[in-house]
Parts: structure tokens; C-alpha cells; sequence
């Protein structure tokens, strides 16, 4: 038998419907998780600049110590119970969401080198065919030198991937995600 192609369909605009009202999850670290408590605040932008009231953000991250909560790491680091590594959230009408957990610590790179603490970044928007894929590193981490992902990235656009301390609000780290345009976000493919 053989079937004739389909026409893609792009994530929305009801995506939130499956992917939102049940399944939202802001907390990626319990109370009791080790390591230094943040909040990640994602900001998605189009290339007008306009914020995108109607995206998913998908976050994925290592524990305090550099372990990811999944069967296939099987570094031999402590897991932490408390620190869930998942979180997924809609972005409201000012373009926003916020995730509240701890910092992840350096995990592994190719070779022997260790990658710097990131965040794993997924997101989901109408207009989108497939999601987008990128990270979100801390400004001014000492280990951001050398991380292998990162140096695959051309220096000019390096800034694009990095989380910034807000200064009106310790312990929080705005990112912000610009989907086209000036300053576009840099986005991997997988």
C-alpha cells in the first residue's frame, strides 16, 4: 500500500489545549532540591520585536551535580529525588513564563571536556512546523569557555543563548528568545 503525502500542520493555534491546562509544570526543584534556588524567566519575541502571547516553553536540565533525572545517564553522581529536571509552561499575554528550580551543574561533553550549567529549551508556537530547539546558558559563567556546544556557535551570536541576572529581582534569569529577525536566537537542529 501506498500513501500519498500529506500537507504539514503548524503547532497551533490551539496547541495550548493539549499541552497547557493540565500538564503545565513551573517547578523543576521541590524545596528540598540541592543547589543554589533560581527562577528562569522566558521572554519569546517575533521578528518585529512584538512579545508572543501564545507559545509553550519546554525546559530540560541536570541536577545541582550534573546529572539529568533519565534511565540513560548513568554517570555515577548522586541523583536528587527533588530536583524533577522537566518543566513546560505557556507563555501569558506579556510573552512570559517562569520557572522556578536550582542551577544546573556541568554535565559531561564530548570527549573529556565538561559543558557549561544550560538549559535545555524547547518551543512551541503556531506558525511553527516543528519546535524549536535551543539552550539557555548563564552570562558571565566561567564555564561558558568551554563548553564544546557552545564554540560550534559563531562568537557574534554566542550572546543570543544567555540568560541575564535581573537586577531587580535576585535569583532571577531573564532569556530572552527572539524567534526571526535582528538578533534572532540561535536554535539547533535535532
Amino acid at each position: 500500500m501506498k500513501l500519498p503525502p500529506t500537507a504539514s500542520q503548524t503547532s497551533g493555534p490551539f496547541l495550548h489545549l493539549g499541552l497547557t491546562l493540565r500538564n503545565s509544570l513551573a517547578t523543576l526543584a521541590g524545596r528540598h532540591a540541592q543547589g543554589e534556588r533560581m527562577r528562569l524567566c522566558c521572554r519569546i519575541t517575533d521578528g518585529d520585536g512584538r512579545l508572543v502571547p501564545d507559545a509553550v516553553v519546554e525546559i530540560w536540565q541536570a541536577n545541582s551535580l550534573g546529572k539529568y533525572q533519565h534511565p540513560e545517564d548513568t554517570q555515577q553522581k548522586p541523583d536528587d529525588p527533588d530536583c524533577y529536571g522537566f518543566g513546560r509552561l505557556p507563555v501569558g499575554e506579556d510573552g512570559c513564563c517562569m520557572f522556578e528550580t536550582i542551577k544546573p551543574g556541568r554535565v559531561p561533553g564530548p570527549g573529556d571536556g565538561l559543558q557549561a550549567p544550560h538549559f535545555n529549551v524547547s518551543i512551541f508556537a503556531r506558525g511553527l512546523l516543528q519546535r524549536l530547539v535551543t539552550r539557555a546558558y548563564f552570562a558571565e559563567d566561567p564555564g561558558n569557555g568551554e563548553d564544546p556546544i557552545l564554540a560550534l556557535v559563531p562568537a557574534e551570536r554566542r550572546e543570543t543563548l544567555m540568560a541575564r541576572p535581573d537586577p531587580s529581582q535576585p535569583g532571577n534569569w531573564l532569556f530572552e528568545i527572539r524567534l526571526s529577525g535582528k538578533d534572532e536566537t540561535v536554535f539547533f537542529d535535532v
